[in-house]
C-alpha cells in the first residue's frame, strides 16, 4: 500500500524550488546560464506613421537650423559695409518700385545682392514709407541699411540756379533754358515782366523747368503783397502795378544796398512835382526790350530823343510795365523811401550817386563826373552814364514847386 504523505523525487534542475537542494558538478557549473530574449518592438513602435513623424520632426529641426543661420547671414549682409569703392551719384527714377531700384543698385556695384537689399528694406519700411525719386551721393562703403535710410529720407543731391536782382523775364527765362541739370521747355508764353523773384532756387536732379518758374513766381507775388501792405501812404503810386514798375527802375538805376531808398525819393518827389522821371535804364529797355542791352553797346546821346513807351525822357509818369524783376531792398526802399528834397542824382566815381535838391547843385554833380570819366579816358561826346543829365538835358522843376 503506498503511502500518500512520501515525498516526491527531488528536481534537480530547480535550486529555487521546494525540493531538497542537489548540487551542480563542476563541469555543469562551468556551463553558461541560458540569456533571455530581448523584448520584441511593438507594433505601435514599428507603424509606417511613427517613422514618417520621426522623419518631420528631423527636418523641422534642420529646416530650422537653416532658416536661423540664413536669417544671421542676412541680418550681416544688410548691415556690413558694402562693395562701393569710392563715392557715386545714383538716381531713382520717377516711380520707380523697390525691386526695379533693388536690381539697379546691384547692377551699379552699389549693393552685393539685390533680394537681400529688397526684402530686409521691404522689412524695414512701414507701409506709408516709400524709397524716394532723386538724385543721392552713396559713400564709399555705405551699408544696404544706411542706403535704403537715405533713399527713403529724400535727401538727394540739391543743385541751384542763381537769378540776381534786375534780370529781366526773358533774361531770366534764359537762365533756365541753359542750366543743364532741369527738366522740360520753357514756356512759350513769358510771364510778366517784374513777376519773378530774383532769388537762388534750389532743386533736385528731374525737377522741371515750369516747375522753378511758377516757384519764382509764386515767391513774387507772396512778396510784393508783404511789402506793399506796409508802405508808406503817402506815395503817389497807387496800385502795386506801379509799386513794382517803379521798384524796377529803381532796381536798375543802383546796386548800393545803403541808397536806394534815397534814389526812390528823387523819383517820388519828381512824381509829385509832375517831373519826367528822366531814367537811363527806360530808355534802354525801349530800345532793346527783355533781351538786354548788348554789352559793348553804350547809351548814345541820341537815344534820349527816341519816342518809346518806355522812355522816360520823353514820356511823364511810369512806363507802362516794370523794366526789370526788383528784389526785395528795391520794393523796400520804394514802399518806404527817405524823405527828401532831392530831384536829381548822378553818379560819383566812387560806384555810387551824388544827389541834388536844384539843378544848379547837380550841373556841378555833372562837371565832377565828366571830369572823373575824362580822366579815366571813358569820357565820349555820345555817351550818357550814371542817372540824370545835366545842363539843358535836365528838367527843371515847374514853377510854383
Amino acid at each position: 500500500m503506498t503511502d500518500t504523505n512520501s515525498t516526491s523525487e527531488p528536481n534537480s534542475g530547480n535550486s529555487g524550488g521546494s525540493g531538497p537542494f542537489v548540487p551542480k558538478s563542476p563541469n555543469e557549473a562551468l556551463k553558461p546560464e541560458r540569456v533571455p530574449e530581448p523584448p520584441r518592438r511593438s507594433r505601435k513602435a514599428r507603424s509606417q506613421l511613427v517613422i514618417f513623424l520621426n522623419f518631420l520632426m528631423t527636418l523641422i529641426v534642420l529646416v530650422s537650423v537653416v532658416a536661423v543661420a540664413a536669417f544671421y547671414y542676412v541680418i550681416s549682409a544688410y548691415q556690413q559695409p558694402g562693395p562701393l569703392a569710392t563715392n557715386t551719384h545714383f538716381v531713382v527714377p520717377d516711380g520707380a518700385g523697390l525691386a526695379q531700384i533693388s536690381q539697379m543698385l546691384e547692377r551699379n556695384g552699389i549693393v552685393s545682392d539685390a533680394r537681400v537689399f529688397r526684402y530686409m528694406t521691404a522689412s524695414y519700411l512701414r507701409k506709408e514709407q516709400t524709397l524716394k525719386a532723386g538724385e543721392y551721393e552713396i559713400k564709399a562703403g555705405m551699408s544696404m541699411k544706411d542706403i535704403a535710410l537715405l533713399l527713403e529720407s529724400g535727401k538727394s543731391i540739391l543743385y541751384s540756379v542763381s537769378m540776381p536782382e534786375g534780370l529781366t523775364v526773358q533774361q531770366m527765362v534764359k537762365r533756365l533754358a541753359d542750366d543743364p541739370v532741369l527738366e522740360g521747355p520753357v514756356p512759350n508764353e513769358l510771364p510778366p515782366e517784374g513777376s519773378l523773384r530774383p532769388d537762388t532756387y534750389k532743386f533736385s536732379r528731374g525737377t522741371t523747368r515750369g516747375e522753378i518758374l511758377a516757384q519764382m513766381r509764386a515767391a513774387q507775388d507772396k512778396l510784393i503783397d508783404q511789402i506793399w501792405a506796409k508802405r508808406d501812404p503817402d506815395l503817389p503810386i497807387k496800385t502795386k502795378q506801379e509799386f513794382v514798375t517803379l521798384a524796377s527802375i529803381v532796381e536798375k538805376e543802383t546796386g548800393k544796398d545803403d541808397e536806394r531808398a534815397h534814389v526812390a525819393s528823387v523819383f517820388m518827389n519828381r512824381l509829385n512835382k509832375g517831373m519826367r522821371l528822366q531814367s537811363d535804364p527806360t530808355i534802354l529797355y525801349g530800345l532793346f526790350g527783355g533781351a538786354g542791352r548788348p554789352p559793348d553797346r553804350p547809351i548814345m546821346r541820341s537815344d534820349i530823343d527816341k519816342v518809346t513807351p518806355f522812355n522816360t525822357y520823353q514820356i511823364k509818369g511810369l512806363p507802362p510795365t516794370p523794366i526789370a524783376n526788383p528784389g526785395r531792398a528795391a520794393l523796400e526802399a520804394v514802399a518806404n523811401p527817405w524823405r527828401t528834397n532831392d530831384l536829381y542824382f548822378v553818379a560819383d566815381g566812387t560806384g555810387g550817386h551824388a544827389f541834388a535838391a536844384t539843378l544848379e547843385e547837380h550841373n556841378a554833380n555833372v562837371r565832377r563826373w565828366r571830369k572823373i570819366e575824362a580822366e579815366r579816358a571813358n569820357a565820349s561826346g555820345d555817351t550818357l552814364n550814371g542817372g540824370s543829365p545835366g545842363g539843358a538835358d535836365a528838367e527843371k522843376p515847374p514853377k510854383g514847386n
